[in-house]
């Protein structure tokens, strides 16, 4: 009896201390600036169900407007650009509930988040991820891409700065090969992984009947593998993270991808990749998921050390020029030479002092909005206090400030198969454009523009209704407004690795 009751008393220790090293994660579709219901949301779910989110993850499209100024850098047609409430968390009327980390998608305050490229606080306990980027939380590594993928810029520099124009405020937001090379750096496990669009052929690993009964239009793009980005599909399959979360195409779905190729090479366990897109913020709309991960460190935001090392390193490759830049390719000797080795890596870690937290040195770099005054403010580039910061800790220039020129490349290898990358196209909206080359999207295929009613057409005409377009009416905010609760209770409490399984198997009518 003795032994029995110690037994039970280890195992209750035990329980307890897994129970408390649990990170709750909530996990979001397209935020729309709808922070007020994301975060009303969130507070239901944790009275509801007796528990305690630690996280927030928003896969893009948050729309961090402080001012009008910042209304007029998001490309979406004039009768959306809303001001929603992100102003009031900006000025510190209002605090955010949980920690926040989101990515950028392709409707964003564009001006805003080129001041943090790299990262930081768009507001007290919201944390942008940047362009590209790791953190850490709770000992869990969590990264991202921003924007989204459109060929003809997909090789240029990353030469756009406020104020933008008609071309360079939708281009701002289209991913580029320097970001997407600079993870590729990346080594060991991530658990997490954000992106707004779809990894190309995702679908195929899900169920693609399910998917494409809710969104038929989505059948030509599937049929011929076209429909998500190219330059996700590869970071998919080089990363294989845990988890990987996406949003954009305005759908929910679930996949389990199988990785034929282990990231430790032979003889180490091929892995899979759980993934999940999700809705935006609307009622009756499955725009909310839930997952509890164990955590293996303390739960505060830090740096990742090796993603660190990985930004110094490859700085002197990032380009600031309106041209083609050339990378390394994948698994060549010049892309190994820029990984960076252990003692970068401790030399990061002292840069630091030893202590990676991220800090809380949040500070507006623009006015804020009154709603009492209608005046729009003129747009104009800014240095922000923690880029600066953070580049002076790390021992690089901060290339994202007025008045910065230059161009760097790196000279010995080019990619093969790109024809004119410096192509444009007159349109522009916000379909994806994947092209059939995996590891070198070409620039030279014609766009094919999806017929998604759920999607916003930059050239729809103002008689379009606002629903139908995926962006909530003054009218249809109103109502949400009015009714917590009830939006509440669209959020999907189901775990995710429940939900995966059950996705994957074609059984599509349990998701309470």
């Amino acid at each position: 009896r003795v032994i029995i009751e110690v037994l039970y008393r280890v195992y209750q220790c035990s329980r307890r201390r897994s129970i408390m090293e649990a990170i709750n994660i909530a996990v979001e579709g397209c935020c729309h600036g709808e922070l007020d219901k994301i975060y009303e949301t969130v507070t239901f779910i944790e009275k509801t169900h007796n528990t305690k989110i630690d996280l927030l993850l928003c896969c893009g499209d948050f729309q961090a407007v402080r001012n009008t100024a910042d209304l007029q850098c998001m490309a979406v047609p004039p009768k959306y650009r809303q001001m929603q409430t992100f102003y009031k968390y900006y000025s510190g009327e209002k605090v955010a509930p949980v920690l926040t980390i989101f990515i950028g998608g392709n409707h964003e305050a564009s001006n805003h988040l080129w001041e943090l490229s790299y990262g930081g606080w768009v507001a007290p306990n919201i944390y942008y991820l940047g362009r590209s980027g790791m953190v850490q939380f709770g000992g869990l590594r969590i990264g991202g891409l921003s924007g989204i993928f459109k060929p003809h810029d997909y090789h240029k520099g990353t030469f756009e700065c406020p104020p933008f124009n008609d071309s360079t405020n939708r281009s701002i937001y289209h991913i580029r090969a320097f970001d997407v090379f600079r993870l590729k750096l990346m080594s060991g496990a991530i658990d997490v992984f954000l992106s707004h669009d779809w990894p190309r052929g995702v679908y195929y690993q899900g169920n693609v009947e399910e998917l494409l009964r809710q969104k038929p239009f989505f059948r030509e793009e599937v049929e011929s593998n076209r429909l998500g980005s190219p330059p996700a599909e590869e970071l998919l399959h080089h990363l294989q993270p845990s988890y990987w979360f996406s949003a954009h195409l305005h759908v929910k779905f679930a996949a389990i991808v199988r990785h034929h190729d282990s990231v430790g090479g032979e003889g180490c366990e091929k892995r899979q990749t759980k993934f999940l897109a999700l809705d935006k913020c609307l009622p009756r709309k499955d725009f909310l998921q839930i997952l509890s991960l164990p955590a293996s460190g303390e739960k505060k935001l830090q740096y990742d050390a090796e993603w660190l090392a990985i930004t110094k390193a490859t700085q002197a490759l990032l380009s600031l020029s309106h041209g083609h830049q050339s990378l390394p390719r994948t698994g060549s000797d010049e892309m190994q030479s820029c990984k960076p080795t252990k003692e970068d890596i401790e030399a990061v870690r002292q840069a630091f002092e030893g202590d990676l937290t991220i800090p809380q040195n949040f500070s507006q770099t623009a006015p804020v909005h009154d709603p009492l005054c209608h005046n729009v403010l003129q747009v104009v580039a800014r240095e922000n206090p923690q880029t600066a910061d953070f580049c002076r800790r790390l021992g690089i220039e901060n290339p994202f400030k007025p008045g910065i020129q230059s161009s760097t490349s790196f000279p010995s290898q080019s990619f093969q198969n790109v024809t004119n990358p410096d192509e444009i196209t007159l349109s522009d909206d916000e379909s994806d454009i994947p092209q059939q080359g995996v590891d070198v999207p070409s620039a030279g295929q014609p766009a094919i523009k999806e017929t998604n009613p759920d999607e916003i057409d930059l050239d729809e005409s103002d008689e379009e209704d606002a629903d139908e377009a995926g962006i909530p009416s003054e009218s249809t905010c109103e109502v949400a407004h009015s009714q917590v609760e009830p939006e509440a209770k669209q959020a999907r409490l189901v775990d995710v690795n429940d939900g995966v399984d059950r996705d994957c198997k074609g059984d599509s009518s349990n998701t309470s």
